[in-house]
Protein backbone atom coordinates (compact mmCIF):
# COMPACT_ATOMS: atom_id res chain seq x y z
CA UNK A 1 0.00 0.00 0.00
CA UNK A 2 2.40 2.59 -1.11
CA UNK A 3 0.62 5.83 -1.67
CA UNK A 4 2.09 8.20 -4.11
CA UNK A 5 2.34 11.68 -2.71
CA UNK A 6 2.12 14.59 -4.98
CA UNK A 7 4.76 17.22 -4.46
CA UNK A 8 3.14 19.60 -6.88
CA UNK A 9 3.47 23.08 -5.52
CA UNK A 10 6.19 22.15 -3.02
CA UNK A 11 8.51 24.47 -4.86
CA UNK A 12 6.19 26.83 -6.60
CA UNK A 13 8.51 28.99 -8.59
CA UNK A 14 12.29 29.13 -8.61
CA UNK A 15 12.04 32.91 -8.74
CA UNK A 16 10.10 33.00 -5.49
CA UNK A 17 12.78 30.90 -3.77
CA UNK A 18 15.42 33.36 -4.88
CA UNK A 19 13.18 36.21 -3.70
CA UNK A 20 12.83 34.59 -0.28
CA UNK A 21 16.57 34.09 -0.02
CA UNK A 22 17.17 37.72 -0.94
CA UNK A 23 14.57 38.86 1.59
CA UNK A 24 16.15 36.68 4.28
CA UNK A 25 19.60 38.10 3.51
CA UNK A 26 18.22 41.63 3.65
CA UNK A 27 16.49 40.97 6.99
CA UNK A 28 19.67 39.43 8.38
CA UNK A 29 21.66 42.48 7.28
CA UNK A 30 19.08 44.77 8.93
CA UNK A 31 19.32 42.82 12.20
CA UNK A 32 23.10 43.13 12.10
CA UNK A 33 22.89 46.91 11.57
CA UNK A 34 20.40 47.24 14.44
CA UNK A 35 22.64 45.21 16.75
CA UNK A 36 25.64 47.37 15.85
CA UNK A 37 23.60 50.47 16.65
CA UNK A 38 22.56 48.98 19.98
CA UNK A 39 26.16 48.09 20.76
CA UNK A 40 27.14 51.70 20.01
CA UNK A 41 24.45 53.02 22.36
CA UNK A 42 25.74 50.66 25.02
CA UNK A 43 28.66 53.07 25.49
CA UNK A 44 26.90 56.31 24.64
CA UNK A 45 27.68 59.15 27.04
CA UNK A 46 24.12 60.36 26.34
CA UNK A 47 22.69 57.32 28.16
CA UNK A 48 22.58 56.97 31.92
CA UNK A 49 24.30 54.10 33.70
CA UNK A 50 20.91 52.49 34.32
CA UNK A 51 19.96 52.76 30.62
CA UNK A 52 23.28 51.27 29.55
CA UNK A 53 22.90 48.37 31.96
CA UNK A 54 19.32 47.71 30.82
CA UNK A 55 20.50 47.67 27.20
CA UNK A 56 23.37 45.32 28.14
CA UNK A 57 20.83 43.00 29.80
CA UNK A 58 18.63 43.08 26.70
CA UNK A 59 21.49 42.43 24.27
CA UNK A 60 22.85 39.52 26.30
CA UNK A 61 19.51 38.20 27.58
CA UNK A 62 20.89 38.28 31.12
CA UNK A 63 19.89 40.09 34.28
CA UNK A 64 22.12 42.20 36.47
CA UNK A 65 23.47 39.84 39.14
CA UNK A 66 22.34 40.44 42.73
CA UNK A 67 25.70 39.65 44.32
CA UNK A 68 28.03 42.67 44.63
CA UNK A 69 31.00 40.36 44.08
CA UNK A 70 29.69 38.65 40.94
CA UNK A 71 32.28 38.42 38.14
CA UNK A 72 29.85 39.73 35.53
CA UNK A 73 29.76 43.17 37.17
CA UNK A 74 33.29 43.97 35.98
CA UNK A 75 32.40 42.81 32.47
CA UNK A 76 29.23 44.92 32.46
CA UNK A 77 31.24 47.95 33.59
CA UNK A 78 33.82 47.35 30.87
CA UNK A 79 31.33 46.78 28.05
CA UNK A 80 29.13 49.74 29.00
CA UNK A 81 32.13 51.98 29.69
CA UNK A 82 30.90 52.96 33.14
CA UNK A 83 32.73 52.48 36.41
CA UNK A 84 32.25 49.45 38.60
CA UNK A 85 31.07 51.86 41.31
CA UNK A 86 28.26 53.02 38.99
CA UNK A 87 27.26 49.41 38.26
CA UNK A 88 27.19 48.69 42.00
CA UNK A 89 25.11 51.83 42.57
CA UNK A 90 22.52 50.72 40.02
CA UNK A 91 22.56 47.24 41.54
CA UNK A 92 21.98 48.62 45.05
CA UNK A 93 19.08 50.80 43.86
CA UNK A 94 17.43 47.91 42.04
CA UNK A 95 17.76 45.36 44.76
CA UNK A 96 17.38 47.57 47.82
CA UNK A 97 14.72 46.29 50.19
CA UNK A 98 11.46 48.19 49.90
CA UNK A 99 10.62 49.81 53.23
CA UNK A 100 7.30 48.67 54.64
CA UNK A 101 4.63 51.26 55.31
CA UNK A 102 3.29 49.52 58.37
CA UNK A 103 3.99 51.60 61.46
CA UNK A 104 3.34 49.44 64.48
Amino acid sequence: MNERRSYDGAVTDPGSLADRRAQFAQEQQQRMVERQQQMASLCSPLSSADERIRLWEKLHALELPRSPTHKLLCLIAQQTEISLAQVLEVQQRRFAPVPSNSAV
